[in-house]
């Protein structure tokens, strides 16, 4: 066979084979973009402009169970730590590129707010920490108790989405772990009793009323704590899946009152058991009012009702 006809034959079969090749890439799509589409693994800058399915999962996680979202990571500098009182907590955020970030939009005016609560629920704390900006390093002091910690940084990046990420705190020491809390909506602090009324329901909004008393008369000189009357945290128990909720009103506005009653709009994202931590102000001292509810299977409304925000960050 001559050199032309073999090239010819050549030319021919080459071009069977890019016309099959074309008709198959047109029927099943770029596989850049069906590999993107499966394997998405983008996060959001430092502006906060997250791809949108990126963006769509992160939604679909409750608070504080992520160390590492939307393109932040929580950093401990140590993680572990001896117990006792004042002990140094430090830690950093970075952003997607692992630069520390020392930016930050003021939320219930602080940039920061650090949650420490150990696994068994036998010990909360929120503090303040203070940012280095020349290291981008956050220290404050806790006080620990032996034990497995979660530790939750809340937070909002300049120009980005609030956000709450959590790490685990080892404590050394010999370490009893508890007993499961019982059920209880009604807490005493420091010679205040507070009630808790209202019933949390999977996945719907929630009415809960806080009302403090000490010796039996209701309290209406609530101070102002973090620009409200009252700063509640909720923990799933067995995940510990962090929400943060506020009341209705604001100090000052000229209908809100100091007490007794505080009342927070809420939703859990799941039956289960819930660890709630009511924070309040009075004659200059913070004290914290814990309870334990248990929120039904039977109390979840159907599928075709749109699921509450469960991000960490309802009633901001």
């Amino acid at each position: 066979m001559s050199t032309s006809l073999k090239l010819a034959g050549f030319a021919a079969a080459a071009a069977a084979i890019f016309g099959l090749a074309l008709m198959v890439g047109r029927t099943l799509g770029p596989v850049d973009e069906a590999v993107a589409g499966e394997h998405d693994t983008s996060h959001g800058t430092g502006s906060g402009q997250d791809a949108e399915p990126a963006s769509s999962r992160a939604q679909d996680v409750p608070g504080g169970l992520m160390v590492s979202q939307n393109g932040y990571t929580l950093d401990l500098t140590e993680p572990r730590s001896r117990s006792g009182q004042d002990r140094p907590v430090k830690f950093i955020i970075t952003d997607r590129d692992g630069a520390p970030v020392i930016a930050y939009d003021v939320e219930h005016e602080k940039d920061l707010h650090l949650i420490a609560v150990r696994r068994d629920f036998t010990g909360f704390q929120h503090v303040h920490p203070v940012l280095d900006t020349g290291t981008g390093v956050w220290s404050t002091d806790v006080d620990l108790t032996p034990g497995a910690w979660r530790i939750y940084a809340d937070f909002k990046a300049a120009g980005a989405d609030a956000l709450t990420l959590g790490t685990d705190l080892a404590v050394d020491g010999q370490y009893q772990p508890a007993a499961p809390a019982e059920d209880n909506r009604t807490a005493t602090v420091g010679g205040f009793e507070v009630a808790l009324d209202g019933a949390l329901t999977a996945g719907r909004d929630a009415k809960l009323t806080l009302s403090v008393t000490k010796e039996g008369k209701p309290v209406e000189d609530l101070q102002p704590y973090l620009g409200s009357y009252g700063h509640l945290v909720a923990l799933r128990d067995g995940d510990l899946a962090y929400l943060h909720v506020h009341p209705d009103g604001t100090p000052g506005d000229g209908t809100t009152r100091p007490g007794p009653d505080v009342v927070f709009h809420t939703a859990v994202p799941s039956p289960g058991t819930y660890h709630l931590y009511l924070d309040f102000k009075h004659d200059g001292e913070v004290r914290t009012a814990a309870f334990t509810v248990t929120v039904d299977a039977s109390s979840s409304p159907s599928d075709t009702q749109t699921p509450a925000d469960d991000s960490g960050h309802s009633g901001h």
